[in-house]
């Protein structure tokens, strides 16, 4: 039944202003209590992407919360005391802290430089590498998970170990139609876990030990075969390589300047304030 009703309330014409009616009667949507809720307080809540039965539950939802919210208000306010100066000074700092972060966000975002340079991503790593210590084992090399029934599996074998640029273009070329899982970019870290997951591989006790005694490994079951090569490797509590953190490091830069960039902002305005006069501390 409601969501009958709101969808009558998104079509203007069934819900346009009545000129025979007052204002306050013409664009009523809901009361609960002694509240009112009019269709001016519900416009642009609904998108114009969505289809008529998806706004239609939008604006009901809205407005069964809307209910609750105002119900619970003055259910609070019957029955126990409240000091409404105090309210007034949270409700007056919950909306200094909502303009105010809404300001820094567009201000930063006008501001902001998201260029990291190799040179400063390289620097931090070096002044921060410690905190860049491996929680995980990760490996650089090709892995290639295909069906038992694929066709030319003895070649894939061959690509696979082979640094040939000719090779490498076929294996690549195989992957895509074959594969079902695979990984060939010899400079991508990936987390040893994640490439042996849902893989006889994943049973090994001791990783460690695997990554320092193995180059190349084959593994089969009843449905299929397993190729991995590893180029290279590091070991859990060892530092990371850069590549590896490379996206963190350019992150952790940004928010720093995201910072740096807020407290500029609340400095100038202060700056500005107090060449201006615009306020005075009294004693």
């Amino acid at each position: 039944m409601l969501i009958t009703t709101c969808a009558l309330l998104l079509n203007c014409e069934s819900l346009g202003y009545d000129k025979g009616n007052k204002d306050q009667e013409a664009g009523l949507v809901a009361r609960a209590g002694n509240s009112l809720l009019y269709k001016r307080d519900i416009t642009g809540l609904v998108s114009p992407d969505l289809t008529s039965q998806d706004s239609a539950e939008v604006v009901a939802k809205f407005v069964e919360n809307w209910i609750k919210e105002e119900l619970l208000i003055q259910e609070a306010a019957g029955n126990i005391q409240l000091d409404l100066s105090d309210i007034e000074r949270k409700v007056a700092k919950y909306r200094f802290i909502l303009i105010s972060h809404e300001y820094q966000k567009q201000k930063i975002e006008q501001e902001l430089n998201r260029e990291v340079s190799d040179q400063e991503i390289q620097e931090y790593y070096e002044l921060n590498r410690d905190n860049f210590i491996l929680k995980q084992n990760i490996v650089r090399g090709r892995y290639v998970k295909i069906s038992q029934e694929a066709p030319k599996k003895s070649d894939v074998k061959r690509w696979i170990k082979s640094d040939r640029p000719q090779d490498i273009e076929s294996l690549k070329s195989y992957c895509f139609q074959f594969a079902d899982n695979y990984s060939v970019e010899d400079s991508t870290w990936l987390k040893f876990d994640d490439v042996i997951k849902n893989s006889p591989l994943n049973t090994i006790e001791n990783k460690i030990q695997f990554l320092r005694r193995n180059r190349y490994v084959e593994e089969s079951d009843s449905a299929y075969l397993y190729l991995f090569k590893i180029n290279e490797y590091k070991i859990s509590e060892e530092a990371s390589p850069l590549e590896f953190v490379r996206n963190d490091i350019e992150k952790i830069i940004i928010n720093k300047r995201k910072v740096a960039l807020t407290k500029s902002l609340e400095n100038d305005i202060y700056e500005r304030a107090k060449e201006n006069e615009d306020f005075e501390i009294y004693e």
